[in-house]
């Protein structure tokens, strides 16, 4: 099954942090925060007559509580607005 999103809304992978920080300590799966880093999976057409800022491959940065987790196929991905999406990584 495939996730369309519909107008201005985005689905996004979210991406895996690492379980060690840079000072070598290894953290526990309840110390680690969910990463607010993805990728776009698939983008809506837009809203009221705007095309979509993002483009499906990209790596965005969203907002912590912008997010909603659906289950597709038994992979979990985020359903967010487009406006939720505070910046594109390069």
């Amino acid at each position: 099954m495939k996730l369309q999103p519909l107008a201005g809304y985005v689905v996004v992978r979210r991406m895996e942090e690492p379980s060690k920080t840079a000072s070598g300590i290894i953290l526990t799966d309840s110390a680690k925060e969910k990463p607010q880093r993805g990728t776009v999976v698939a983008v809506g057409a837009g809203k009221e007559g705007k095309s979509a800022q993002v483009m499906e491959g990209q790596t965005v940065l969203f907002k912590k509580y912008g997010p909603t987790e659906v289950e597709v196929d038994g992979e979990e991905l985020l359903l967010l607005e487009e406006d939720d999406i505070l910046a594109i990584i390069q």
